[in-house]
């Protein structure tokens, strides 16, 4: 009568195992989640930043067609 219950143990060690996977995969995905959202922040400033540069050095000089045309 012992093989069910070795069955039934097997079975809550392996379900413990995999609750333990679980978290620690669902903890890793929140981790990288933050560091998502850090990159997106610091690409959308880095994005500002070259905005703002260009329209500095943009000149004002009007576009014409060169003489040849």
């Amino acid at each position: 009568m012992t093989m069910p219950d070795d069955r039934l143990t097997a079975l809550e060690i392996r379900a413990a195992e995999q609750e333990k996977t679980i978290e620690e995969l669902s903890g890793q995905i929140a981790e990288q989640w933050k560091v998502i959202e850090r990159m997106e922040r610091k690409l959308a400033a880095l994005a500002d930043r070259f905005l703002e540069l260009e329209e500095q050095t943009a000149s004002d000089a009007p576009v014409t067609k060169p003489p040849h045309w």
